[in-house]
């Protein structure tokens, strides 16, 4: 994956995420009346200025790609004429103040919604909730889980894939509860065992958590034959191809895919030299696993999946795919159970129960638009709606400067039927800048320990 790959698959997700949030404030605020005279994307310097409407309200695109902001006539920031009065922001009622700047974040929410929706319709081939045989001395083996079993129910609650079983896995050890399933074992006899997620640590939750509690998805058994190749990926630039055999990696003998998967991900950007069969002859060929995140440490990854027998695809995948009105209901859930995550991982960070180092950065969020981009566009939305939902939930935090900071101060003028002082908004303001200043800071001292340690 190159940089130039990764930098525009990061500013095309920025810019749209961005043009969906302030798209939000732009269009509730035409809603009540008010005048737009700016619609930017990005800080800084206009690049592209193009004037349109009855307002001529200016549309940008600046040079500093990091945020963007809706400008309104306002009182407060320059002459208004009195034919207009009546069109500054400053001059609505509180409720319809309040409407516009909570708009922004219901923006974000609202695409998230609709990109899950439209995955649900679509469709996807998806990962049975199959159990893999869990370590030795792991939560997963004291509760009695086995190679074979297969997972029906969380707490009472019905699942199908693997994906879903994750996200219910994560919630729990996030609040260190115990978990009730449901299993099959491979004799088709039923039984229910419980997790005891009591002693986990929270902090371990994004550290790939399944993997520590000793949830391991079921792989059978499958020879090291290439079956897929992503576009642009490491496998494809070697010249690797659907239906090679890998005979030998750095000269030692590969006789399983999850060989190969070994010798790949021990070899992070460093060249490997794999032996192949390809229509009964031999060769070599070297290839550069990329370097991609795995909880604390980089992996390699090639971009290639294995050829997997039609009898083992239809015992381990499922199709998910659900009609107009309920992926609607399904992505709605989702969204809340995502957004309320978040929230929870913050509130346990400010009580030192979650460690900062999972604040992430621009060059962390940018390393994973560039992965998912590589490998496709369903990854790729997915990524986009995640992100989308993460800014609609920064913009609510009651912070100053943020659309949460101003929806503060709209509830107290509710509440004391004035507005707050000036003074105090300024007050805020810094506090707000300083506390911001503190995010940023962690942000970008873990995106950088992340890069100088690997």
């Amino acid at each position: 994956m190159s940089l130039l790959h990764t930098i525009v698959a990061f500013i095309v997700a920025l810019g749209l995420l961005i043009v969906v949030h302030e798209y939000g404030h732009y269009l509730i605020a035409r809603l009540c009346g008010v005048k737009v005279l700016r619609f930017s994307v990005g800080f800084g310097r206009p690049l592209l200025t193009k004037e349109i409407g009855v307002d001529r309200t200016e549309w940008v695109i600046a040079a500093i790609p990091f945020g963007g902001y809706v400008k309104m006539l306002d009182e407060r920031e320059g002459p208004v004429e009195p034919r207009e009065m009546h069109r500054a922001f400053n001059r609505q009622s509180v409720w319809r103040r309040f409407a516009i700047v909570v708009a922004g974040p219901l923006a974000n929410f609202l695409f998230a919604i609709a990109a899950y929706a439209g995955l649900f319709m679509y469709g996807l081939p998806e990962a049975r909730p199959v159990l893999g045989a869990p370590p030795e001395g792991t939560v997963a083996a004291a509760a009695g889980l086995r190679s074979g079993d297969t997972v029906r129910s969380v707490e009472g609650e019905p699942i199908t894939t693997w994906q879903e079983l994750r996200w219910r896995v994560l919630q729990s050890a996030l609040q260190r509860s115990p978990l009730r399933l449901e299993i099959v074992n491979d004799r088709g006899h039923l039984n229910t065992l419980t997790l005891d997620l009591r002693s986990f640590p929270a902090d371990d939750v994004e550290s790939d958590a399944l993997d520590r509690i000793g949830l391991r998805l079921y792989r059978p058994p499958l020879d090291p034959v290439i079956g897929q190749v992503v576009r642009g990926g490491a496998a494809e630039r070697a010249g690797l191809t659907p239906g090679d055999r890998v005979l030998l990696a750095d000269g030692r003998p590969v006789d399983s895919w999850d060989a190969l998967v070994a010798a790949v991900q021990a070899r992070p950007e460093m060249p490997l030299n794999l032996t192949i069969e390809r229509g009964g002859v031999r060769q070599s060929v070297e290839v550069v696993p990329a370097s991609v995140a795995a909880g604390q440490k980089r992996i390699g990854r090639i971009g290639a999946a294995p050829q997997v027998p039609a009898s083992h695809a239809e015992k381990m995948l499922i199709r998910v795919q659900h009609g107009v009105g309920e992926s609607l209901w399904k992505a709605l859930l989702k969204t809340g159970d995502i957004a309320v995550f978040s929230l929870k991982m913050l509130g346990k960070m400010l009580l030192g129960e979650v460690s900062w180092k999972h604040l992430s950065g621009p060059v962390t969020i940018a390393d994973f638009a560039g992965q998912s981009a590589q490998m496709g566009w369903v990854s790729y939305l997915t990524f986009l709606a995640l992100i989308s939902i993460s800014l609609g939930v920064l913009n609510l935090l009651p912070i100053p400067l943020l659309d949460g900071g101003h929806l503060m101060y709209y509830a107290i003028e509710i509440v004391k039927g004035k507005p707050v002082s000036e003074r105090a908004m300024e007050l805020g303001q810094r506090v707000g800048l300083a506390l911001l200043l503190v995010m940023m800071a962690f942000a970008f001292y873990n995106d950088l320990n992340r890069l100088l340690t690997g």
